[in-house]
C-alpha cells in the first residue's frame, strides 16, 4: 500500500519504531520524520501527506492546542494522535479537536496498522480508553462545527477576524457569525473567554 506518512514526534527512538511498522505494515509507504510541531508544518508545505502521525508534547504543541492549530491550517491532513498519554479524556479531547484516530504509545504495533488502514480508508479510529474509569473533565468541550473549531483555534492564536477570514478564505462577515455561535455555545461574552472556557473543557492551562 503506497502513501505518504509524517511521522511527528522528538524521540528518535520512537520515530525509528513507528517508522519500522508503517514500512512492515505497508510496503511502499513513503515515510517523513520530524521532531517538532514546526518541523510538520514545514513538511507538510513542501509534499502531499496522506497522513500526519503527531505527538501531544514534542515542542510547538502545547497540548492540544498545537493539535487544533494544525487542524485549523490543514484541514484536508488527516491527523492520527500517537501518544503516551491513554487517558480517556485525550482520547475525548483530540476527537473534538478534529483528530481521525489516538492510539497509545503502550499499544501493540498491531493495533497502529489497523488504526492507520482504518483512517487512510475514511473511517476513524478512538479505542476504548476506560472512559467509565476515566470521566471527562467538567463541563467538557461543546459541540462546536468543523468551522467553528477552526475558529476558536485561529482566535487562541491570538488572530483578529479578518486574519482568520483571510487565513479560511471566507468573509469577515462569516467569521464574526462563527465568534457569535461560539460564544453563545461556550455560554461566555469576549473572545478572551471564550479560549480560557475552551482551554479549561480541555484540561489544558489557562496560563
Amino acid at each position: 500500500m503506497a502513501f505518504e506518512v509524517i511521522v511527528a514526534d522528538d524521540h528518535p527512538m520512537v520515530r525509528a519504531a513507528l517508522r519500522g511498522a508503517i514500512e512492515t505494515g505497508f510496503p511502499g509507504a513513503r515515510v517523513i520524520e520530524v521532531g517538532s510541531l514546526d518541523a510538520a508544518e514545514s513538511a507538510v508545505q513542501s509534499a502531499e501527506p496522506d497522513l500526519l502521525l503527531l505527538d501531544l508534547n514534542m515542542p510547538g504543541m502545547d497540548g492540544f492546542s498545537g493539535l487544533a492549530g494544525f487542524r485549523a491550517r490543514h484541514p484536508a491532513v488527516p491527523v492520527m494522535i500517537v501518544s503516551a498519554a491513554a487517558e480517556a479524556h485525550h482520547r475525548r479531547a483530540a476527537e473534538q479537536l478534529g483528530a481521525a484516530g489516538y492510539v497509545p504509545k503502550s499499544a501493540p504495533m498491531e493495533e497502529l496498522t489497523a488504526a492507520i488502514a482504518a483512517v487512510l480508508a475514511g473511517e476513524v479510529w478512538f479505542p476504548d480508553l476506560g472512559d467509565a474509569l476515566d470521566p471527562a473533565p467538567a463541563g467538557g468541550l461543546p459541540d462546536l462545527t468543523p468551522q467553528q473549531q477552526r475558529v476558536l483555534a485561529l482566535m487562541s492564536e491570538g488572530k483578529l477576524n479578518k486574519q482568520i477570514a483571510h487565513e479560511m478564505s471566507v468573509s469577515e462577515a462569516t467569521v464574526k457569525a462563527h465568534v457569535t455561535a461560539i460564544l453563545r455555545k461556550l455560554g461566555v461574552h469576549s473572545r478572551t473567554q471564550a479560549v480560557i472556557a475552551a482551554r479549561k473543557a480541555l484540561g489544558l492551562p489557562v496560563g
